[in-house]
């Protein structure tokens, strides 16, 4: 029996994808070329629609004469298979079903032999849930028959020789949309196009879950919103958004359909690591997931303390990452996650319908530890050497699934360290706006848990603090830092770490603000009183002779300030292992580098500056590659020192290249920002004063339109822009400060 077609049948990409891989049209007959190309395999997790795949196409060959014999057969277990064989072979050959050898009877009947009118067959294999039941049980290839099976598994036993697999993904937005606009048209409802929109975003487009949906909707008669809602009500479970009446004949709720997979992952080896593998996924982003966040040490520990009772057992009490990969490989085989090898970063995707039933099933205990174990991973990968723009929006990513995820439990028995990181990576990415906002609620959310005086909540006003300074509102930050320092003195010692990062960048806050020598002044104490603490060679001490080393730069001493940056590379050095540098120490030791080339070049040695720049690019391009935002940052220094040593040419040549490779990025982000006045300002400086007003009135636009009148960056172009309009002879109108 051919299942009924499901109600509103979407056709998809995969039907075409499939009546090219086994044609239907015109002669039932496979040409002799095509003769290796007789079986398909639908692959993919449970709830995508491959069974209605397979029904369309076995009833399109039958309703169109192209097959004599269709053979249908449900091959959920070996013994369902060689059952459907022998019925087979009862009803073509008139064999006793009964008879041990009736299945390999039917199959050695398939086989083709010289006949002048040979029969055209088709057998259809539903819901193989394990290779090996087929194994010597797949019909044979012939010129005159076809095989289409359908399995959520991908091992490489499935396909071979005669057969070829096709993907099948879950519905594409137009088809998700499509679909439910025709279900709930049909009995008679409409919603606004947005809400179902957001209703399949939500169920991931999967066609089991947008099925069940549109049925609750009907049955029970309530808005598109109202049932977003309860799904996202996390009191409630998923299977509380099931229908009563489930509909086109499905066995299962969503909530149910992948247990039976998982049980089976978990019995695979390495046996009993699968299912506290995709419990950690199903804390993360369901769109990209790391492979070394899953293979991190936090991991392995949380995959050996919870694998199974039986499996550990029999197991060594570790768990190697060589482990956890096959773990996720076992997760892949049987389409419960994506595990993309494609790329030189491995990532693992999974449905975020998978990952909420995951969740659901966990204990309150277990799902804490899940959620913190998560938190622990993530973090465990952050001081790596990285392709930093890309593996930090990726760490954004995970970072507030996790947080999202866990709800309460990343603040017991303390904020898990996950949660300001996040905000840091957020201002790192040059995403003010969000991360202000998000500290701005981590603030209120650790007053809440943990009372205004607690050390906790300090910190996290120093944070949203320190991103207020980046940001560019120096007033904002000034006042926010004042404030700080005299609640934490009440609570925490002068020597305090707190007190003594807070007096830091308030120094440097008032540096930006002009007040150069009162930045001087307060460093001077800070590092002093850092030094008593905790010693020169502090990573803390360091930073503070840093910031107090460029202040006084800018205010001219270059000679004591390149001294200060020279002890503090030499100290940097003598502390930092560069086999096991962490992302932090590089940045540092980097920093360093580049503060004193700056220090050269702003003491008359441009050419010095353009030859150390150009030295330390080709080097640590070599190690991390040149497609690499620090590498990008440092090629911006460098075209200024080729600017600034005459080469006025290479350094419009730079920046036009950079501007060109750095296209992805926002018109208003940072880095656009710096490129753009830089090359506006080598373009005046060049004698192309009209594209040089254009290209700088253009950014003062956009500054003042995102940043307004008195950020730094935006009174800086107002200023070189008055002076090209003045140089050029033109008047131009300016906004008021």
């Amino acid at each position: 029996m051919i299942p009924p077609e499901a109600e509103w049948f979407q056709d998809r990409a995969e039907t075409n994808q499939l009546a090219q891989l086994l044609p239907l049209e015109g002669a039932a007959v496979v040409e002799p070329a095509n003769q290796a190309l007789v079986g398909g395999v639908l692959a993919g997790m449970g709830g995508v629609g491959k069974t209605q795949l397979a029904a369309r196409y076995a009833r399109t060959a039958w309703q169109t004469g192209t097959v004599d014999l269709l053979v249908w057969i449900s091959a959920s277990s070996h013994s369902a298979v060689a059952a459907g064989y022998a019925q087979a072979a009862a009803e073509v050959l008139g064999t006793d079903p009964n008879d041990p050898e009736a299945a390999r009877a039917f199959l050695a009947w398939l086989e083709p032999k010289p006949q002048p009118n040979p029969c055209r067959w088709l057998v259809i294999l539903d819901d193989i849930v394990d290779p090996v039941d087929l194994s010597g049980w797949w019909p044979p290839t012939s010129p005159y028959g076809r095989v289409l099976a359908t399995t959520r598994r991908k091992d490489a036993a499935m396909i071979g020789g005669s057969r070829r697999r096709i993907e099948i993904e879950v519905f594409t937005e137009a088809q998700a949309l499509t679909y439910l606009k025709n279900a709930l048209t049909s009995h008679g409802r409409t919603e606004l196009q947005e809400q179902l929109t957001a209703l399949a975003e939500d169920l991931g487009q999967l066609p089991l879950a947008l099925s069940q949906a549109a049925v609750y909707l009907i049955d029970s008669g309530i808005s598109c919103l109202a049932y977003r809602n309860r799904l996202a009500d996390r009191t409630r479970s998923l299977s509380d958004a099931a229908p009563d009446v489930l509909p086109d004949n499905q066995n299962h709720t969503v909530a149910a359909v992948w247990s039976l997979s998982l049980d089976r992952a978990d019995i695979l080896r390495p046996a009993g690591l699968a299912r506290p593998t995709l419990q950690l996924a199903s804390a993360m982003d369901p769109n990209g997931i790391p492979e070394p966040v899953l293979t991190s040490q936090p991991a392995l520990n949380y995959l050996a303390s919870h694998r199974t009772c039986s499996a550990r057992n029999q197991a060594e009490g570790s768990v190697s990452s060589d482990d956890a990969r096959a773990a996720l490989r076992v997760l892949h085989r049987l389409s419960l996650v994506e595990h993309s090898l494609d790329s030189p970063q491995p990532r693992i995707r999974v449905h975020r319908l998978i990952q909420r039933v995951t969740r659901e099933a966990l204990s309150p205990t277990g799902h804490a530890d899940a959620m913190r174990s998560a938190a622990d991973s993530l973090l465990a990968n952050t001081g790596e050497l990285r392709d930093d723009r890309i593996d930090r929006r990726g760490f954004i990513a995970n970072s507030q699934a996790v947080i999202n995820n866990a709800q309460g439990d990343l603040w017991t028995p303390e904020p898990h360290p996950l949660l300001s990181h996040l905000g840091a990576a957020l201002g790192a990415d040059c995403q003010f706006d969000a991360a202000l906002k998000y500290f701005h609620q981590l603030v209120n959310a650790t007053s809440c848990h943990l009372g205004e005086e607690s050390r906790h909540t300090l910190a996290m006003r120093h944070n949203l603090a320190y991103w207020q300074w980046r940001a560019g509102d120096l007033r904002g930050a000034a006042v926010a830092l004042r404030d700080l320092l005299g609640d934490a003195l009440r609570t925490v010692r002068p020597s305090d770490h707190l007190i003594l990062a807070t007096r830091r960048v308030l120094a440097n806050v008032r540096g930006d603000s002009g007040e150069v020598a009162d930045a001087i002044g307060e460093l001077t104490e800070v590092y002093k009183d850092s030094v008593n603490t905790w010693g020169a060679a502090d990573s803390f001490s360091l930073d503070v002779r840093h910031n107090l080393s460029h202040w006084q730069g800018v205010a001219g001493n270059t000679t004591l300030a390149s001294d200060g940056i020279r002890e503090v590379l030499g100290l940097r050095h003598q502390e930092i292992d560069p086999n096991h540098m962490t992302e932090e120490e590089f940045d540092a030791l980097l920093g360093g580098l580049a503060e004193f080339i700056e220090l050269r070049g702003r003491s008359g040695h441009a050419d010095e500056a353009v030859e150390r720049y150009a030295k330390i690019i080709e080097e640590l391009g070599q190690l991390v590659g040149f497609d690499n935002e620090t590498i990008r940052s440092l090629r911006t220094s460098l075209a200024w020192w080729k600017g600034s040593a005459g080469d006025i040419p290479g350094a419009i040549a730079e920046y036009t290249a950079l501007l060109e490779e750095e296209s992805n990025l926002e018109a208003h982000h940072p880095t656009i920002r710096t490129l753009r006045h830089n090359l506006g300002y080598w373009k005046g400086m060049s004698g192309e004063l009209p594209e040089a007003i254009d290209i700088l009135s253009d950014l003062l636009k956009s500054e003042l339109e995102h940043l307004g009148p008195n950020h730094p960056d935006a009174r800086l172009t107002r200023i070189v822009l008055t002076r090209f309009h003045w140089e050029f002879g033109t008047v131009m109108e300016l906004p008021p400060l």
